[in-house]
């Protein structure tokens, strides 16, 4: 056999093997083949490849990986299995920028299904392997590495202080001054997944300088960017006053009301957050927002949305209606709450509206019982899930006074179910087992 011959050979199954992970990650692109590609064992024959001596196999592996864990927690939970994350973690320090995108893409779609799942990449040392990333030359391998970064911060506050302790903040808050739109988009989403779970969270992000430079892309024209922007300020002042005063003094009123106006319905939702985020906190916040024509901007917002885009805004009018106390304030409330009264009653979508019946202000929680009465009696699923979620439990809790609007559609709700449901509504929510019995009555029964 000639030397030719011999080369030929290995010709043939690298050839092989570069169809084989290329077709493996054109299959896992569509959900229907991903059992059968789990049942042929797919992962076990993926994983020697991603140390192939051939640059494009290996990347191509990791990518049908990503993909395939991206599907589902059970693929997912097989990548950790299979001690396939160690490879991924020692590669994505060593190998080119293509190899680090599909590594840190695999790393963000097992981290993204549990914080067990996250924790596990943690428990690797991808954390540092990661951050390392946010520093690299290309910035398509800085957005996967601040990708997978706020996937695995996203889930609680221990996987974020971990992040936070790798030392991603001062770089993500580098990387939303980068010029590339995508970059900036996933380092603030990273920076609000890491400040929404606590005020030291928060302020370790702040510390780091993040408002200023968030506060200035508030008026970016890329929509997809404004709405990260403005869910990261949210997530800031959402803690504390210091926090809220902090964001309100990197002059984003008036600018943040031009989001109201915006024509990317998120955009406007995630305006309506931020300013409700601010409002709650303190009458004097809620002057300010008033003084900058705030309220005014949210009801022409409101009006202007559908659905569940309107309700960060009409709860952000329900805690400022809460605080004031002057007559100004009453004249702009009582046109605020006719704007909420009409757009509550064209609300049917009754699990939008549950979260409403434990924090809504008193002269919202009102309208929000109202529409339960009106739905209830005409749909059986949803008085069902009205039980089993807790809302029946909650209205019993409500103190009205006799003889009220409130204590009417209190007793409206109470009506579309049997009497000892209502009496045993406590137990009820905390006894699963026992409730299959009861439930059966919610189920057949017919509300007067």
């Amino acid at each position: 056999m000639s030397q030719r011959q011999v080369l030929q050979v290995f010709e043939q199954y690298q050839k092989a093997r570069t169809q084989f992970v290329q077709m493996v990650a054109e299959l896992a692109t569509r959900p229907q083949n991903i059992e059968t590609l789990q049942n042929a064992g797919v992962m076990s024959l993926l994983r020697p490849l991603l140390l192939d001596v051939v640059p494009t196999i290996q990347q191509t592996a990791a990518l049908a990986l990503g993909r395939l864990a991206n599907y589902n927690d059970d693929l997912a939970e097989a990548v950790v299995k299979g001690d396939i994350l160690p490879q991924l973690v020692y590669s994505l320090a060593e190998q080119n920028r293509f190899y680090k995108k599909a590594a840190a893409f695999v790393l963000r779609a097992v981290g993204k299904h549990s914080p067990q799942l996250a924790q596990a990449i943690v428990d690797c040392g991808a954390l540092d392997t990661l951050v390392i990333c946010l520093e690299d030359f290309d910035p398509g391998v800085k957005e996967a590495a601040a990708w997978a970064l706020g996937y695995i911060a996203r889930h609680n506050t221990e996987l974020s202080q971990a992040v936070v302790d790798a030392g991603a903040i001062p770089l993500l808050v580098l990387c939303i001054q980068e010029p590339e739109i995508a970059l900036k988009r996933i380092a603030a989403s990273a920076l609000s997944d890491i400040s929404k779970h606590s005020p030291e969270l928060a302020q370790t992000v702040v510390d780091a300088g993040a408002i200023a430079h968030l506060a200035q892309m508030i008026l970016n024209p890329d929509a997809k960017l404004k709405r990260q922007v403005l869910s990261a300020l949210s997530q800031i002042a959402k803690h504390s006053v210091d926090l809220a005063e902090m964001v309100v003094e990197a002059e984003i009123f008036p600018v943040v009301l031009t989001c109201l106006k915006d024509k990317d319905e998120y955009v406007k939702k995630n305006a309506c957050t931020l300013i409700r985020e601010i409002a709650k906190h303190t009458p004097e916040l809620s002057q300010l927002i008033v003084n900058a024509g705030g309220v005014a901007a949210v009801i022409d917002c409101i009006g202007s949305c559908k659905g569940n885009i309107r309700l960060p805004g009409i709860m952000m009018l329900g805690y400022v209606a809460a605080h004031s106390e002057n007559l100004a304030m009453a004249v702009i409330i009582s046109k605020s709450k006719k704007a909420i009264k009409n757009i509550l009653q064209k609300c049917t979508y009754l699990p939008a509206l549950e979260p409403f019946l434990y924090d809504a202000p008193p002269n919202i929680l009102k309208h929000v019982v109202g529409q339960f009465s009106k739905v209830l009696p005409h749909d059986s699923k949803a008085r069902r899930l009205f039980v089993t979620s807790g809302g029946l439990k909650k209205v019993q809790e409500i103190k009205a006074e006799p003889g009220s609007l409130l204590q009417e559609y209190i007793n409206s709700i109470n009506n579309c179910y049997p009497e000892e449901i209502v009496r045993q509504s406590l137990s009820l929510y905390y006894s699963p087992g026992y409730s299959d019995t009861l439930l059966q009555r919610v189920d057949s029964y017919q509300p007067l």
